[in-house]
Order: C-alpha cells, then sequence, then structure tokens
C-alpha cells in the first residue's frame, strides 16, 4: 500500500484558493546556493502564493503552520516591499494552518486556516510601537 504524502501549508492555500475560486500559483523558489543545503525565497520577501479574486483584485498570500503566525506576520510588517504592495491597491493575507475539531465533542481534526487581512493602518501602529 503507497504512503500517503502530506500537503505542506503552501500546498494547503493553493488548493483552498482554487476552491474558492482564485486563479493561483506559488511565487517562491528554491536557491540552491543559498546557506549550506539552500533555502526557499519568498517573492520580495514575503509572498509565497499571488491569488487574482475578481473582487478583491491581486492578493499576495503569505502561508504558515499554526506556530508561525506572529513571527510572520511581524516580518511583513516590517518588510519595505510590503508596505508598497499595499500602497499599489494589492492585497495581503496571513494564512496559518492549525488541526480544529470538527465538531464539538468529537475526534476528528480538519486543518483549518487562520486567514489575517494585513492593513496599511497595522503598519502605522507598528512604527508607532517602535
Amino acid at each position: 500500500m503507497p504512503v500517503k504524502k502530506r500537503l505542506n501549508y503552501t500546498q494547503k492555500t493553493l488548493r483552498a484558493c482554487r476552491e474558492r475560486g482564485y486563479i493561483c500559483d506559488k511565487t517562491e523558489k528554491w536557491n540552491a546556493f543559498a546557506g549550506p543545503f539552500g533555502q526557499r525565497e519568498d517573492l520580495f520577501g514575503f509572498i509565497d502564493l499571488i491569488a487574482l479574486d475578481p473582487k478583491q483584485g491581486i492578493i499576495a498570500i503569505q502561508s504558515t503552520g499554526p506556530h508561525g503566525h506572529s513571527q510572520h506576520r511581524k516580518a511583513i510588517l516590517e518588510n519595505e516591499f510590503a508596505l508598497e504592495w499595499l500602497r499599489c491597491k494589492g492585497v495581503i493575507e496571513l494564512w496559518s494552518w492549525r488541526k480544529l475539531l470538527k465538531k464539538r465533542g468529537g475526534k476528528l481534526r480538519i486543518w483549518t486556516p487562520r486567514i489575517e487581512p494585513i492593513t496599511r493602518e497595522m503598519f502605522e501602529n507598528d512604527r508607532k510601537k517602535n
């Protein structure tokens, strides 16, 4: 019996976006020369996926696991290109995946995204704190 391969967080996000009817694709690439073993690099340092939605426009999506939400949010707010993306009428969303109970009292857990829109006001508030 073949072993079922698990989806990583980017693949889960890609699948969920397509289920919502978005046209989307990955933007991160593998750089074999970075670090001792290579590493993934995001577009502009924060974009894993680009999605096209007729209602929202062009969406930059950063995807992560259940424990990386606050670190990724902080990294986006410190990225100068992210603010420029918003000034150009782009949308930024941070998707963090976690397993939640499907039904209260049940045992089945399903992967569910927590989707946080990143806004220009967040950048202003972040700069006021520093």
